[in-house]
């Protein structure tokens, strides 16, 4: 059945309240599908669907839908139905809904909790905001080094629909504390009678409970898994973050960074989900730093008054100089903010990232350097606009280009570090940040060089 046939059958199916045609109808769909249907759907239709789902497939469900959806739905059920979500929901997806919910609510959702249930969200709820804790689940499977293959994958028939995954197994010691980990191919390829203690390499990748999210991010990225161990202080291990989780903060972090490089707070919610209000107050604020940063532009160029009236002709050239460097300095911000949330460069990189940027800077700034010559040159060929010392001013915007290209990618690349080095985000270091404080330093090294290879003709 097309997607076009179930839209028309699952639109019939609810306008007759046709609950056993509506349930037919999704039954077979994955998750994700399903929360997708239910979001097309609006007011009572919504609720009426979701509450004709089997239970483990509306929890399933519930974890993929938006958190304002999730929040109309436990408004519009009864409390034995959101007791029964909240008791099939993984604890992960659990955690992440109830850590956005008002502290009140949270209360009142921890209380339909079954003691079990209610033991492990409070636990993870217990960790902190945006640590690991909070997006692991305690739902793995752990076996000893002592067993064999066969006694394993008997473990794993028996128990292994309560894990969250079964890519990977964990070895612990009778203590508890985590000793490798092994992909399951591993154990589907080799005899049965095959100690697990040989189908270990002691060499595992695990994350304690207490780092940031980033941390989980960056070591899935480098060790290709699908799940990561995690473990208190003492090295016990006591959950599992997978990767659907950490996708999800990275996508976060990625959109928090984006925003913050465009000149802007994060904005939390969804573009069109969040309060006009806060987004003028999230906006106003970088805008009204940058924009008094700027009027010392203003105060730079009243320090070359004389110069400026003395050869008007450089006053042409100062939207081209200054938006050089500005554009420069953004590239280079960008690159080395990208960089660092990638881990390509440390804080011990400082000294390499300047010395490709001092280069890179030079090679920019001859290129634009060498057309702004070609173009006074040529122009001049055709007009008298830049006077009769036009090749003075075309030497002086050539090796101003230069310079100030070379200041930007420089205060571009440095300035990121310089933050991540006192303990700021590097990302706040927005490419309009850059270009503003470019901008001013700009004018001064443009009517500095001005100064030298015009004096005694027009300055």
């Amino acid at each position: 059945m097309d997607v076009k046939e179930l839209s028309i059958n699952l639109g019939d199916a609810i306008h007759t309240h046709n609950f056993v045609a509506m349930r037919d109808a999704v039954g077979e769909l994955p998750p994700s599908d399903v929360a997708a249907l239910i979001e097309e759907l609006t007011g009572q239709n919504e609720v009426l669907l979701f509450r004709v789902l089997p239970r483990k497939l509306a929890a399933e469900t519930f974890a993929y839908m938006s958190s304002d959806r999730q929040e109309t739905l436990l408004r519009a059920m009864s409390q034995e139905e959101v007791a029964a979500i909240l008791n099939e929901m993984a604890p992960d997806d659990r955690t992440t809904l109830l850590e956005e919910l008002p502290g009140a609510a949270t209360k009142q959702l921890l209380t339909l909790l079954s003691p079990k249930e209610r033991a492990v969200a409070t636990t993870l709820l217990g960790y902190p905001e945006k640590s690991v804790g909070r997006l692991m689940t305690p739902d793995y499977l752990a076996i000893h080094s002592e067993w064999t293959v066969g006694r394993a994958l008997e473990y794993v028939r028996k128990y292994g629909h309560d894990s969250e995954t079964l890519n990977i197994l964990y070895v612990i010691d009778d203590r508890g504390f985590l000793l490798d980990d092994v992909r399951m191919r591993r154990f589907l390829l080799a005899p049965l009678d095959t100690p697990v203690s040989e189908l270990m390499d002691d060499r595992v990748a695990s994350l304690k409970a207490t780092d940031d999210q980033e941390a989980a991010v960056m070591l899935l990225r480098q060790t290709d898994l699908t799940a990561l161990p995690v473990t208190d202080s003492d090295g016990m291990l006591i959950g599992i973050v997978t990767v659907d989780d950490v996708l999800d903060v990275a996508e976060i972090e990625a959109t928090e960074d984006i925003q913050k490089i465009g000149g802007s707070e994060a904005l939390d919610e969804p573009y069109l989900a969040i309060a006009f209000n806060r987004m003028v107050r999230k906006r106003a604020g970088w805008l009204v730093i940058l924009f008094l940063s700027e009027m010392l532009t203003a105060t730079a160029m009243s320090f070359f008054e004389r110069e400026i009236q003395s050869a008007v002709v450089l006053a042409l050239f100062i939207p081209l100089i200054i938006s050089s460097g500005g554009n420069s300095g953004s590239q280079a911000a960008t690159l080395v903010i990208r960089a660092m949330a990638l881990g390509e460069v440390t804080l011990a990189d400082w000294w390499r990232v300047m010395k490709r940027e001092f280069l890179s800077g030079l090679a920019l700034g001859s290129v634009l350097g060498a057309i702004g010559f070609l173009r006074i040159s040529i122009w001049s060929m055709f007009s008298t606009i830049y006077g009769p010392y036009w090749y003075l001013v075309a030497v002086t915007i050539a090796f101003a280009l230069v310079g100030i290209v070379l200041w930007g990618t420089l205060a571009g690349s440095m300035l990121p570090i310089l933050l991540r080095r006192l303990g700021f985000d590097p990302a706040t270091s927005s490419a309009p940040f850059v270009a503003t404080l470019v901008d001013v330093t700009g004018l001064i090294i443009y009517f500095s060089v001005a100064i030298v290879v015009l004096r005694g003709t027009l300055l």
